[in-house]
């Protein structure tokens, strides 16, 4: 039976957990103890040097990086397909994903510290830039893939709907808005959904470990 690796408020972790329970794949839990620092211990560096999650196994076959492991799922496990035939759909659908991981994930730090300070003009523009290119992948259509969903609405939906969570709005984006309500609605997505409680501790360790690194920057 494959291994997940994973901790429940890991935007990057929850990809592929969406993907797993969307799929209706058998996998054994495994959570790793961020907030006590599990992933920098001897155990965990050895199925990761770069103490990162999620990890899966699956027999001898170890796996890191979230989008790596989806086509790894994909590919091992075509039913439910995640993933379209056609060319430039698979290349639509890897760049939305890329998309996500390197426009929309480094701006997490911020999103998370809505509540002590506003985005700056220069974050805000860029986070609408995001939310107007999405939107426009999406015009009337109720996923990313179409008619059905697809691993770009895996990894879209791991991650609008936490920042809507943390304050972030997409009311201005009528079709990323209206996305994200059907997407929510999943049971996958429902499965996966952290409480207030949980989610609430959650930002409050980052926000600790954001406000150390920002001191430790200012004193280098």
């Amino acid at each position: 039976m494959l291994t997940f690796y994973y901790h429940p408020l890991s935007p990057i972790s929850r990809r592929v957990w969406l993907a797993l329970l969307e799929k209706e794949i058998d996998f054994n839990p495994v959570v790793i103890d961020l907030p006590n620092k599990e992933h920098l211990q001897p155990e965990f560096l050895a199925l990761n040097p770069f103490h990162h999650v999620p990890v899966i196994q699956e027999g001898d076959f170890r796996l890191i990086e979230s989008l790596a492991i989806l086509d790894y799922l994909e590919l091992t496990y075509p039913q439910p397909a995640l993933m379209p035939l056609l060319p430039d759909a698979i290349a639509t659908t890897k760049m939305l994903q890329l998309v996500v991981t390197n426009e929309l994930m480094p701006k997490i730090s911020q999103v998370i510290m809505l509540a002590d300070r506003p985005l700056s003009k220069d974050m805000a523009h860029q986070l609408d830039q995001v939310m107007i290119f999405l939107s426009a992948h999406l015009t009337d259509q109720p996923y990313f893939g179409g008619e059905v969903l697809n691993l770009a609405d895996i990894v879209v939906g791991a991650t609008i709907p936490l920042f809507q969570r943390l304050g972030f709005t997409v009311q201005p984006y009528p079709a990323l808005s209206q996305w994200c309500q059907t997407i929510r609605a999943r049971s996958a997505w429902q499965m996966s959904s952290p409480s207030d409680d949980e989610l609430d501790a959650w930002q409050q360790v980052v926000r600790r470990w954001i406000r150390v690194s920002q001191k430790r920057a200012q004193r280098a």
